[in-house]
């Protein structure tokens, strides 16, 4: 299945993104949080993987898997630097083979201690360029980009980016997941800007539940959104008060409202950054779609 294809008849949705474990013998925890999260009935599950690729044929593997033996509809993170045309060929290639018709192209981090020229594919180094290239090799590809409400670290303006994630689209993109954010006015003129300079397809909103003050501080500062200082002294109150749990509540209790607020003013539907968690996803699907959702919870009780 295309995911563009099931945006497009209008149900609103939510969806899952998963990291793959860093080390094997943490799989089977792995696919039980994923069993768990299957039975929400996401529209879709992405997985990501490692700076430069590191991690791509567990990726692959995952997809596969999640895609045959959990019932998911799954999306492949795709990264261009670093890759050569071949490997990335054989990649897409082994994708159709698992009847896995989705990617999110996206230009991907470099990895740790390389040169800022870094790359093996001098004419695939931006994710317009991996975009199109997928488009070329496969048309029957649904193909998801990245959009930055708070524009990306690295570019020159919000104006330039904005123009970057026109030409990522024009070049074949279908949809946009937003990177994560906090504050949903950030999404809300996002989009507004984004349809300003002609942008039409659907722009999907990345929530980040927060689960500890340690690990949003670092992702936060990795991709360049900003926490709002009233929900930054919420958490620091909840972690004097109650340590890690309380900061855990706090968080999930944040990525609920958000949801329900971008659901309630008309989203594509919302894609939730798991960072593996079952408990705090499920907390914020239960009653937050229609029946589906709250039907599977009660078959997992």
């Amino acid at each position: 299945m295309r995911i563009i294809d099931k945006i497009n008849e209008g149900k609103q949705f939510f969806s899952l993104e998963f990291f793959p474990p860093k080390e094997r013998a943490d799989w089977p925890a792995f696919f039980e949080v994923a069993d768990r999260l299957s039975r929400l009935e996401p529209l879709f599950a992405s997985v990501t993987y490692g700076a430069g690729g590191s991690t791509q044929r567990d990726t692959l593997e995952i997809v596969t898997r999640l895609k045959k033996e959990h019932g998911l509809e799954t999306m492949a993170h795709l990264t261009c630097i670093g890759a050569y045309r071949g490997a990335l060929e054989k990649f897409l290639d082994d994708l159709a083979e698992a009847e896995v018709y989705n990617v999110l192209a996206m230009r991907g981090d470099r990895p740790k201690d390389a040169p800022p020229e870094f790359s093996v594919c001098r004419t695939l180094l931006h994710a317009s360029d991996l975009t199109a290239f997928i488009r070329a090799s496969r048309p029957d590809f649904c193909i998801g980009v990245a959009g930055y409400p708070e524009t990306h670290p690295e570019a020159e303006s919000a104006a330039k980016d904005l123009e970057y994630l026109k030409l990522k689209l024009d070049e074949g993109g279908d949809f946009v997941i937003t990177q994560l954010f906090f504050d949903n006015s950030l999404y809300f003129d996002f989009v507004k800007r984004a349809r300003a300079i002609g942008i039409t397809k659907p722009i999907v909103p990345g929530i980040l539940p927060v689960v500890s003050l340690k690990v949003v501080q670092r992702i936060a500062s990795l991709c360049g959104s900003t926490i709002p200082a009233e929900f930054m002294a919420q958490l620091e109150e909840a972690d004097r008060r109650g340590g890690a749990d309380a900061v855990l509540e706090v968080g999930v209790a944040h990525a609920r409202k958000q949801a329900q607020d971008l659901l309630a003013a008309g989203v594509p539907g919302v894609h939730l950054y798991t960072l593996n968690r079952a408990d705090a996803i499920i907390n914020i699907v239960d009653g937050l779609m229609e029946e589906p959702g709250r039907e599977a919870l009660q078959a997992k009780g």
